[in-house]
């Protein structure tokens, strides 16, 4: 990616409206604090070039009708690198952002730490991290916007530590810089490409896109509520199953409304949440994200009727916990034969990322409600379920295990996985007579 917008020409693209902040202005010695020869001069030239006095412009703008701080970098002053006064801008915008309860967006371009400055510049990133972590406490969204190129200390604190990360496609975005990595280093594990397959970044965003999506996301994320979602009616059978085996052949059956169905029945304008920030992703077997029902905004986080990897559990656990902080509401789906049980899995921490997930449910203020539409396999599928809101559809089973390895566990016979499936009591309805779920949806009270 070649063309880099100046940090004007940013906002320009993604706001209506935008009013500059007031900055303090730091007094250093003409070559900055380490008196670094030619640093002033630098400085000098940059901001001829560029109009600005540093290299980050910040302010509050309306985006989509939601107004926000933004946080523009222009890589043409100093390569958007970060130095003292940098930081003070950076610390003045998040405190904005909290004294009037505003979103904070980053529109991140910038090659790191400023040289000139040596470890005074590099400690500025942990006064990101803490304005950061402190937005976050008070219930504000970060939705970063990662441009080319972003590296360095400022993908490490404003951009990947941000709530929800958008990337410009053909972005050089990683924390390594191209000067720095090693000369055989593939130079495609760089990308803004990279990052979202990798779950570090959660979309690709073409600049005709970006007004339009970023509006999207900030009325979403800034719509809080108290209520809980109502558990969305059946949308395949309506009858009950006679027998346990039969729910579980209703379950499984290829013709069965998957989770999918049930998000495009009761939400609309969704956006994607993707990746569990520690290299994964399971877009085959978790969909999480946020869209809008009746006028608010409902968290989503829904199995897909496959085994769940890890990356698909601490992704989810990521939305519940992002749900909570902003105080909206959760829906779960509860779709899955169980936690994917190969080899990989294990080493990509199943057990973890389910306790994980069983945590972040379990200590969740934000209302959480569940819906078995499906297959409900073992612990794998217990950890999404909202416990004493949990509720079933006529065509789903939840199960301590599958019948079929419960009757092996047993050292029963294959043969008798049917009858192990009834005594297991695994119909809906059993599972609301056991007091397991609240009821089944759409159907009368015993």
């Amino acid at each position: 990616m070649t063309d880099r917008p100046s940090a004007r020409a940013t906002v320009a693209l993604v706001a209506d409206d935008f009013t500059e902040l007031p900055y303090p202005e730091r007094e250093s010695a003409p070559d900055g604090p380490l008196g670094w020869p030619g640093y002033g001069a630098a400085r000098a030239r940059a901001a001829r070039r560029t109009g600005e006095r540093e290299s980050v412009i910040c302010g509050t703008a309306h985006v989509g009708g939601v107004r926000a701080v933004l946080i523009a970098f222009d890589f043409g002053f100093l390569g958007g690198s970060l130095g003292e006064r940098t930081g003070d801008r950076l610390v003045a915008a998040y405190s904005h952002a909290r004294a009037h309860r505003l979103p904070v967006v980053p529109l991140v371009a910038t090659g790191g730490s400023r040289m000139q400055e040596g470890m005074l510049a590099l400690t500025q990133l942990q006064r990101v991290a803490r304005e950061s972590a402190l937005t976050r406490a008070a219930g504000l969204p970060q939705i970063a916007v990662v441009r080319d190129p972003t590296t360095g200390g400022g993908w490490a604190t404003l951009g990947a530590g941000a709530d929800v990360v958008l990337a410009l496609p053909g972005a050089q975005v990683g924390f390594a810089g191209s000067r720095v990595r090693p000369a055989d280093a593939d130079p495609a594990a760089y990308t803004a490409e990279a990052q979202v397959a990798a779950g570090a970044a959660d979309a690709l965003v073409g600049p005709e896109e970006l007004r339009g999506t970023l509006g999207r996301w900030l009325r979403l994320l800034t719509r809080p509520s108290t209520a809980p979602v109502p558990p969305p009616p059946p949308l395949g059978a309506t009858d009950l199953p006679a027998t346990g085996w039969e729910a579980v052949g209703r379950a499984r059956s290829t013709r069965r409304p998957r989770a999918a169905a049930y998000l495009d029945a009761c939400l609309t304008d969704r956006v994607t949440v993707s990746g569990d920030r520690c290299g994964g992703t399971d877009p085959e077997g978790m969909l999480c994200g946020f869209g809008e029902q009746g006028g608010r905004t409902v968290a989503y986080a829904a199995q897909t009727g496959t085994a769940t990897r890890p990356a698909g559990y601490r992704t989810a656990a990521r939305l519940v916990r992002l749900a909570d902080r902003l105080g909206i509401p959760v829906l779960t789906l509860v779709d899955t034969p169980g936690a994917a049980n190969d080899a990989e899995a294990e080493r990509q921490g199943a057990g973890a990322a389910i306790a994980d997930l069983f945590g972040a449910v379990a200590a969740a203020r934000t209302p959480v409600t569940t819906l078995v539409v499906g297959e409900g396999g073992s612990g794998g599928a217990l950890a999404l379920a909202a416990p004493g809101n949990t509720w079933a559809t006529p065509d789903s089973y939840f199960s301590v295990i599958a019948p079929e390895l419960a009757a092996a566990i047993l050292k029963r016979p294959p043969e008798e996985a049917e009858s192990t499936a009834d005594r297991l009591r695994v119909r809906p309805q059993d599972l609301a007579e056991l007091g397991v779920i609240r009821g089944v949806v759409d159907t009368p009270p015993a």
